[in-house]
């Protein structure tokens, strides 16, 4: 008992080395507490099994989650008419997962209605103006309508909902409403090739054909594909395919996959053979074109023909003299009867 005096005694007499101890103390003391108190709250060996709330109520899946020492959280929300306002849609951690006591589950529930956006006046744009534009607001495009029209590509009109709008319509429709637009094409047809859409979420394969004059068309999901993941989904079938020359306001069918791998191999197919098939159009149209130099060439090198049998005199008849030579016979025949008269 006596040498802790001592030391401390001498510690005393050294203000110094006297601090130092005692900040060491400190952080030992402080070090110890922290280390209690992580153990107390990371609760090791207590673990929760995440319960499914996918088709609850939000106000059940609350209860539910309480009572297993778990936080809800909303962090999104989709408009699925076929389900009531309020159920839970997706979640994150899934049902089954163990976690520890206190976590997190965020979860996806079905919007009640719609939210409305108002539609922009895109009139008098060009159709890749028009389709940023309706985009941006949160809308589509339903249908391209071609009509004669020297503004080839331009928007001569938009109909939401069977209603023309106008400057001043001030109209509103549902988020992700289709906007029906009618664009001029010059002489009433024109024709596009088609582009290569695979390996593209659903959302930019359509902005993709719209923007070239194309309509969507049927569009079809493998097993496994829902709301929910669509966005996650890739196309890897087109029909028509690729480097297609078809007429404007076609329509395209789509096909989508979960299987990323296999869209990114089927892209990479439909490039190598995009780039061949490109060539040869290209190919194609410069022998067409140098064809129709060399007739054009060869139409004006050619020297003038003999005169058709048409401007030769028939069964031996003189043809008429030209206008000078008949002048001058003319003028000798008057000459005669003058002599005789005089």
């Amino acid at each position: 008992m006596q040498k802790p005096v001592r030391y401390w005694n001498a510690l005393r007499r050294r203000p110094l080395a006297c601090h130092l101890a005692l900040i060491a103390l400190t952080l030992v003391a402080l070090a110890v507490a922290a280390h209690v108190l992580m153990l107390a709250g990371t609760r090791h060996g207590a673990r929760r099994t995440v319960p499914d709330f996918s088709g609850m109520p939000l106000a059940e899946a609350q209860r539910k989650a309480h009572d297993r020492d778990l936080v809800l959280a909303v962090n999104d929300s989709l408009f699925v008419p076929a389900y009531e306002g309020g159920i839970v849609l997706d979640q994150l951690p899934e049902g089954g997962v163990e976690v520890k006591p206190g976590r997190t589950v965020y979860l996806t529930i079905n919007s009640f209605r719609q939210k409305m956006v108002p539609v922009p006046y895109v009139a008098g744009r060009s159709l890749r103006q028009a389709k940023n534009m309706l985009e941006i607001a949160g809308l589509g495009i339903d249908r391209l309508v071609y009509r004669a029209d020297m503004a080839t590509n331009y928007v001569l009109a938009e109909y939401c909902d069977g209603q023309e709008v106008l400057p001043a319509s001030r109209m509103e429709a549902e988020a992700g409403t289709g906007i029906t637009l009618h664009v001029g094409v010059e002489g009433g047809c024109g024709t596009v090739v088609t582009p290569n859409v695979t390996g593209y979420p659903l959302a930019e394969a359509k902005g993709r054909l719209w923007e070239l004059g194309l309509n969507v068309g049927r569009i079809d999901f493998d097993e496994g594909i829902n709301l929910l993941n669509q966005k996650d989904a890739r196309v890897y079938v087109q029909s028509p395919g690729q480097e297609q020359s078809v007429p404007l306001g076609s329509e395209v069918d789509l096909r989508l996959t979960l299987d990323k791998e296999r869209a990114a191999k089927v892209r990479a197919e439909a490039e190598k053979a995009a780039r061949a098939l490109a060539e040869e159009r290209i190919r194609r149209e410069q022998a067409a074109a140098d064809s129709l130099a060399r007739i054009r060439l060869e139409h004006a090198l050619t020297p003038a023909g003999p005169q058709s049998e048409a401007s030769q005199p028939q069964n031996g008849t003189p043809s008429d003299p030209p206008p000078a030579a008949a002048q001058a016979q003319a003028q000798a025949r008057d000459d005669e009867t003058d002599e005789f008269f005089f």
